[in-house]
């Protein structure tokens, strides 16, 4: 049993608890031992009374975690939750990234909750929590943050970092979890010039933990100067933790560089619980892993400091075929992704859809161009298509900043999705090698591609960071996906993951043989995920997490050093191979 005691609002161990870390959980799964951190379905987990003390080291800030739509269900564990008015707000705001970004834990991707408390009409059904964290700190301080850091570690329980919950990859749930909210850190601070460490001279933005691309962006534009920032496409995206941890490609990536390239100091929370300020000249190991190195792997920001650019005019182009045919559609789509270097040799983005016979790009981005030499620069695609007989129409816009061409032309994005995803970086030797074979091999696998063309500049200086080696080549990254029934079952997901590794990302692999996938935005059966996300800096990220994090207090599947860990017991348990 663990002694506990509380000193000026702080949680302290006794020194007959400070090897709470190394406790043994023993559990056996298919017939291999596993040491496992404690679950409520253990008798290691916490008492109430422990739970207690840790909501007073927080300043009440601990709750205990109760689905969203559990108020359209009669009870909820016992409770009674059913609230008419509010199950209609529920049910009304369920599919909206914005709404599901301010809620505690919620996700964007439904599926990695397992659909175990959606909005429903027969209060009468059953609501569970799922594989939600069962409890959540909504921190308000960095202090809030380490308090539960060192609860974690200390009481072997498994740790969630969540700001907005916009995760593919279901890395900010778990079940059984203790989650840390970081979506209150909204400070914002700019600066005209920048006089800290790493050579940098021009102008810099220091960001909390909680702020998201759309809302940083337009804080960026009321600046006198204006400043440009490298952010995602999705507006909702959180800036400053996993995206930029993952290395982070957005409209602005191919002209400035992915926006891990920005970063120049970060203030974090260790995996022992120290503050600490990373940079070229404090923790300068650490500052490499930062940058591209993997989300919830080496420490919890609290904030980063970024590089920002004068803004500049830009214009944008929407290319549509006139066709519903898919041979045709595939067809104009093998002219425009072959010509994907170009684009990027250019400083170019572009995104596009691709589901059967539709075909939506939507916007060429254009930085610091105009109406004439955008279209200068997509005429060869011009003159294919019209040399295949393809009709299109293309409408070009010039803006006075790219934050108008960003509000204009970039579309919101829905959440409440069950699927799976994967994809493929593709560089621009494999498409100027293999551009029509990489194409074939898209259509064989019968998915749809979310895309994005980028690649990220290093023409303006040299960039020795964590992200994978391929993208300094890269031209063209895109997300494949498996979508599933909400009531799916255990097998039914393990088949989809099957498809998708095998059938639909297996082909993108063989047609790119100098490729990578990205850890932000990838499948988490990659096989040879080491080499796939990190390619040779892979060595280096291992050593560093044995360094900052021996213990595994952070956990991010398919994230350097987590080779020995995995999810058992039909996703319930969090566990460590013997």
């Amino acid at each position: 049993m663990l002694s506990i005691s509380f000193i000026t609002g702080t949680l302290l161990l006794s020194s007959a608890s400070h090897l709470a870390f190394a406790q043994v959980n023993p559990f056996t799964w298919s017939g291999v031992r596993y040491d496992c951190k404690c679950s409520d379905l253990d008798a290691c987990w916490p008492s109430a009374s422990v739970w207690s003390a840790l909501n007073a080291t927080v300043g009440g800030n601990l709750q205990k975690v109760v689905p969203d739509a559990a108020v359209c269900y009669n009870t909820f564990e016992g409770t009674n939750t059913y609230n008419q008015a509010a199950c209609q707000d529920v049910t009304r705001n369920f599919n909206g990234q914005d709404w599901q970004s301010d809620r505690a834990v919620s996700n964007h991707w439904m599926l990695w909750t397992n659909n175990t408390c959606l909005p429903t009409t027969n209060r009468n059904a059953v609501c569970s929590i799922g594989y939600l964290p069962r409890y959540v700190i909504m921190a308000k301080t960095r202090d809030h943050i380490k308090a539960g850091i060192d609860f974690a570690r200390n009481n072997n329980i498994r740790l969630i970092i969540r700001n907005t919950g916009h995760d593919f990859m279901g890395r900010s749930t778990g079940y059984s979890a203790l989650a840390i909210n970081t979506h209150s850190f909204k400070s914002v601070q700019f600066t005209q010039r920048y006089t800290g460490p790493g050579g940098w001279t021009g102008s810099a933005v220091t960001v909390g933990a909680g702020i998201q691309g759309r809302e940083l962006l337009r804080l960026a534009n009321q600046q006198n100067p204006k400043v440009a920032i490298v952010t995602g496409e999705c507006p909702t995206v959180g800036f400053a933790g996993g995206y930029i941890q993952g290395g982070g490609h957005g409209p602005l990536a191919s002209y400035y560089g992915m926006a891990a390239d920005q970063a120049l100091s970060y203030e974090v929370v260790t995996a022992a619980g120290e503050f600490i300020t990373v940079n070229a000249d404090s923790n300068p190991d650490l500052f490499w892993g930062l940058r591209g190195g993997g989300p919830s792997t080496f420490a919890a920001l609290v904030s980063v400091t970024v590089k920002t650019y004068p803004e500049t005019p830009a214009a944008g182009l929407v290319l549509s075929l006139n066709s519903f045919d898919q041979n045709t559609s595939w067809r104009g789509f093998a002219a425009f992704h072959n010509l994907a270097p170009r684009w990027v040799e250019n400083g170019m983005f572009v995104y596009y859809e691709l589901f059967g016979s539709f075909l939506n790009i939507r916007p060429f981005v254009g930085v610091n161009m105009t109406r004439t030499r955008i279209n200068e620069v997509v005429q060869p695609l011009y003159d294919q298509l019209r040399s295949l007989g393809i009709q299109y129409t293309a409408t070009v816009t010039e803006y006075q900043t790219f934050f108008d061409l960003y509000t204009a032309l970039f579309q919101d994005e829905s959440a409440g999705v069950t699927s799976l995803v994967g994809g493929r970086l593709f560089t621009k030797r494999d498409i100027n090698a293999n551009g029509n074979a990489i194409v074939d091999a898209m259509r064989r696998s019968g998915a749809g591609f979310v895309g994005h063309i980028v690649g990220p500049r290093i023409g303006l200086a040299a960039v020795d960071n964590a992200i994978h080696p391929a993208w300094r080549d890269a031209a063209s990254f895109s997300i494949t996906s498996v979508n599933l029934a909400n009531n799916a079952t255990w097998a039914q997901k393990q088949q989809a993951q099957q498809q998708l590794t095998n059938q639909i990302d297996a082909p993108l692999r063989d047609a790119s043989p100098y490729g990578a996938a990205y850890v932000n935005e990838g499948n988490l059966e990659e096989p040879n995920w080491q080499t796939a996300y990190w390619g040779t800096n892979y060595p280096r990220l291992l050593e560093l997490r044995q360094k900052w994090d021996p213990q595994g207090v952070f956990y991010a599947r398919t994230t350097p050093g987590t080779e020995n860990w995995e999810v058992v017991d039909y996703g319930r348990r969090l566990c460590r191979k013997l």
